[in-house]
C-alpha cells in the first residue's frame, strides 16, 4: 500500500495514470457505455461497483486538469428527446470546481456520437458500475508542475 493514493485506485490504474502525458485523455464511463468496443485501442480498466463521481474524485486527486484546453472536461450531452435527469452532472461540476479555477467553464458537452469518437482516442477508459445515465466524462490530463 502507498500513502496518499485513494483506495479505489488499483495498481493497474495507478500505472496507467502515471504513463499518461500532458494532453492525453481518459474516459470515466458509466455502466451503459460501450467501454470494450470504444476503448479497443486504449487501456480499459474495470472498476465495477464504483460510481462515476467517486472515480472522478479519486482520479482528480492524482491527475491535473489541462489548463491549455478551453474545455478539458467533456460530458456526453443528452440526446434530444430523451426525458432524462442528470443530477450526477452536479456532482461532477462540484468536483471540477474544487480542482480547476475555471469551474463550470472548464466543462464542455459533446453530442453522443461525437463523444464516442473522441473517447475512441483516449489513452484509458475506466469502466465503472455507475447506473446514472449520461454519466460519462472525458478528462484531458494537464501538466504536473513542480509547485504541485
Amino acid at each position: 500500500m502507498l500513502l496518499g493514493i485513494p483506495p479505489l485506485i488499483s495498481p493497474e490504474l495507478l500505472k496507467v495514470l502515471d504513463e499518461m502525458g500532458h494532453g492525453d485523455t481518459l474516459v470515466i464511463a458509466d455502466g451503459n457505455f460501450p467501454a470494450a468496443s470504444v476503448g479497443r485501442h486504449a487501456h480499459v480498466i474495470r472498476l465495477d461497483g464504483r460510481g462515476g463521481a467517486d472515480v472522478l474524485k479519486a482520479v482528480l486527486a492524482l491527475v491535473p486538469i489541462d489548463t491549455y484546453d478551453r474545455t478539458p472536461v467533456k460530458l456526453m450531452d443528452v440526446v434530444p428527446g430523451d426525458q432524462v435527469e442528470t443530477p450526477i452532472w452536479d456532482d461532477y461540476r462540484e468536483l471540477i470546481r474544487e480542482h480547476d479555477p475555471r469551474g463550470d467553464a472548464a466543462i464542455g458537452f459533446l453530442e453522443r456520437f461525437e463523444f464516442y469518437r473522441e473517447a475512441a482516442n483516449a489513452y484509458c477508459v475506466i469502466a465503472t458500475g455507475e447506473t446514472a445515465q449520461y454519466a460519462n466524462v472525458i478528462l484531458r490530463k494537464g501538466v504536473v508542475s513542480s509547485s504541485v
